[in-house]
This record gives C-alpha cells, structure tokens and sequence, in this order.
C-alpha cells in the first residue's frame, strides 16, 4: 500500500433519510487504449459529532447505491450519540468502486461524520 494516499471526507451533516449515500470510491475512464482502474478507499477512521443537547442515533450499511438491505450493517445500528458529544470507530473497512457508504441519523442535521483513511487504485 506504498502507493495509496491519505485522505479525509467531511465533515457532512446527517440527514434522517437513511438511505443517503455518504461515500464512495471514484471510478476512472480512460481514452483509446488508455483506460485505468477504478479506485477503492479504506476507511480507518469515523468520527460522528452531536451538536444538539439531545442524544441522536446514527446508523450505517455498506452496499449499493441508496440501499440499506438487511445484513449490510456496518460501523453502527442505530447507535446513540450523546448530546454535545461524539463517537470514534477505527478499523480497516473497504470500499470498491461498486460499494457505498449509506446511512443517516435519527434527526436530520444534528450529527456530522468526518473520516479519514487512504485512497488506492485497483489496479
């Protein structure tokens, strides 16, 4: 992964529509006999921030576009952020070309998500 460069998303606020495609890998095209991979992203890193003085749950899938199908969860199901407060996830989770990054809150602006982690090529 010497090739791969950080990088960071957001911050975005949350709407309530849970099916709102958060993240997604570019794809690439290429001219006549030139064309390039797709890239992917590997997330290391989710910050979720509550700016109400209510506490705001967020959930998250990993699919396709606009699709929160079940057994697609992933990094939290309806999960409570404190009021004025946050929540961290790390791990490695990545994302092709093909996969979204869907989810939303319990109420619309109130939480913001932030992320970092490293962009590659498929190759």
């Amino acid at each position: 992964m010497a090739s791969n460069k950080t990088f960071r998303f957001g911050p975005v606020a949350l709407t309530n529509t849970l099916t709102t495609n958060i993240l997604n890998p570019p794809t690439a095209a290429g001219g006549t006999n030139a064309g390039s991979s797709s890239q992917y992203i590997v997330v290391r890193h989710i910050r979720i921030v509550n700016k109400t003085a209510g506490a705001v749950t967020c959930s998250f899938w990993l699919g396709a576009s606009v699709t929160n199908a079940p057994g697609t969860e992933v990094i939290a199901q309806a999960t409570s952020v404190a009021a004025n407060s946050y929540i961290d996830w790390y791990g490695s989770l990545r994302l092709d070309a093909a996969d979204f990054l869907v989810g939303g809150a319990s109420a619309g602006t109130s939480l913001s998500i932030e992320g970092e982690g490293e962009i590659g090529v498929s190759g």
